[in-house]
């Protein structure tokens, strides 16, 4: 599910997580910041960790998987609509850095992010925050690939597809820079 992270500004008043890190946006080099972030939101369960009462690393990954499915249906696509027209979109790379450890009963914040675009592949930023306390737990990021469901081989993304991301890639690129010359 996709919603803000909020956060107490020091005045008193709660703001999204989001617009808290906007400055943020404008030291951000455009060629890796094509979008704006999606948050959403995860509530740590006790499966979430391991014997060391954190986070196992590879729940990260999973809510990578969280964060990116619901980046593409912010653009108007679904897995399950690419699934129907022969299309999946596996993933071909993954990294994450681990920077602080999550704990059960924990909430944070999977900030997700469009970082590039070509016809064949698309790839993604990920930042997971405490939401509780803004501390960056992980920075990752995924490359995937647009394949054929019944071969298995890459190919383009068809143009339904493709237009609703480049067209959302131009409009928020351009906001980006507008926010980067204030």
């Amino acid at each position: 599910m996709q919603t803000e992270c909020l956060r107490d500004d020091g005045a008193g008043l709660t703001l999204p997580l989001f617009w808290s890190r906007l400055r943020l946006l404008s030291l951000i080099d455009a060629k890796e910041a094509f979008f704006l972030p999606i948050i959403t939101e995860h509530h740590v369960s006790f499966y979430d960790t391991d014997a060391m009462a954190v986070v196992h690393h590879a729940n990260y990954i999973r809510w990578f998987e969280e964060g990116r499915v619901e980046y593409l249906r912010k653009y108007g696509i679904t897995l399950e609509d690419l699934m129907e027209d022969g299309y999946v979109f596996p993933i071909t790379e993954v990294r994450a850095r681990y920077l602080a450890p999550g704990r059960f009963d924990d909430t944070v914040c999977i900030e997700t992010r469009g970082s590039q675009l070509t016809k064949a592949k698309m790839a993604f930023t990920y930042r997971v925050f405490n939401k509780a306390t803004g501390t960056l737990m992980v920075r990752g990021f995924t490359q995937n690939v647009f394949t054929h469901r019944d071969t298995g081989k890459i190919c383009r993304l068809p143009a339904k597809y493709y237009t609703k991301l480049a067209l959302a890639m131009e409009d928020e690129s351009d906001w980006l820079e507008t926010e980067a010359d204030e």
